[in-house]
């Protein structure tokens, strides 16, 4: 008796099946480290949100969706406004700012290169704290900013700078600038040199062969630097409480304000799980646009 193409005898089965799990024993740390660290937690949070908070913190075990319609209110929708588009407005400016910086590295001789990228990773050899403390001092009333520009004949009398929004985008914009750079290095490096030269061999300028070429080929990392300035600008707390005293809330302040003032937990959890989804949409529409800027050339 012979078998058809589709039938498949018990021994192929059993190799396949051995084949398939083959890759479990490599996996299974990843995995192990995802669900304790990810969605273990998560799960907690969600499970917060539709409790009541306890006189003293903690959870009242009735269940409700008041912690979601809370959400609507005027106050906690314009905090969550004012967070994006603080976020967006940093991650623009490290955008702007971080593709010439990583333009400027990819084009160097190997020895400049390696400087050039240690001198961009630097700052986090420090503590993150006492960079933010650093600006304190440079942006406050008698701080080297304003010494400079009286010095220079450009103000009469001290510019108030911090415990601003405007201070907050700096130093957000000083923290995550090398989490632009880096990418956008990486895609810019891998770029073929041939393509530029073919562009320029059919007559294209300068210009048109970075528009035409290098752009495009290079918003893959640029998207990847626009993910890993957003997430970490829209949930940081530290900086809108130091370098902004407090006077600007953004979701990182509202919900360690849940948790540690206000003790309530179940409207904590469900700030940190509204930011948790945002992120992770940003992060799955980031991978849909890489992924069709990446194959449309190839469909092309």
């Amino acid at each position: 008796m012979t078998s058809t193409p589709h039938q498949t005898t018990p021994g192929v089965r059993a190799t396949r099946a051995r084949r398939g799990l083959a890759p479990v024993p490599f996996l299974a740390p990843g995995m192990l480290f995802l669900i304790v660290f990810m969605a273990i937690p998560v799960g907690l949070l969600a499970f917060y949100t539709f409790f009541k908070r306890g006189r003293f913190g903690g959870l009242v075990f009735e269940f409700t969706f008041d912690n979601w319609i809370k959400l609507l209110e005027p106050l906690y929708l314009g905090v969550i406004v004012q967070s994006i588009g603080m976020a967006l407005v940093v991650t623009l400016l490290a955008l702007a700012i971080g593709y010439p910086m990583a333009y400027a590295i990819a084009g160097l001789s190997p020895k400049w290169r390696t400087i050039a990228l240690i001198a961009v990773v630097l700052p986090f050899w420090t503590n993150f704290l006492v960079r933010t403390y650093a600006w304190i001092l440079l942006l406050n009333n008698a701080g080297w900013v304003n010494q400079a520009l009286q010095g220079l004949g450009l103000t009469d009398e001290p510019i108030s700078m911090l415990y601003t929004p405007q201070a907050i985008v700096v130093g957000l914009l000083y923290m995550y600038l090398p989490l632009m750079v880096l990418p956008l290095y990486a895609s810019l490096q891998q770029l073929d040199p041939s393509l530029r030269e073919a562009a320029t061999n059919l007559g294209a300028n300068p210009w048109r062969a970075f528009r035409t070429v290098t752009l495009p080929l290079s918003l893959p990392g640029a998207l990847t630097g626009c993910v890993f300035v957003f997430v970490p600008a829209m949930s940081n707390f530290v900086i809108p409480e130091l370098i902004g005293g407090g006077k600007t809330i953004m979701v990182g302040n509202l919900v360690r304000d849940q948790f540690f003032e206000a003790r309530d937990w179940p409207f904590g959890a469900t700030l940190a799980l509204l930011l948790t989804i945002i992120l992770v949409l940003v992060i799955v529409l980031q991978s849909a646009v890489s992924r069709r800027v990446t194959e449309g050339p190839r469909r092309g």
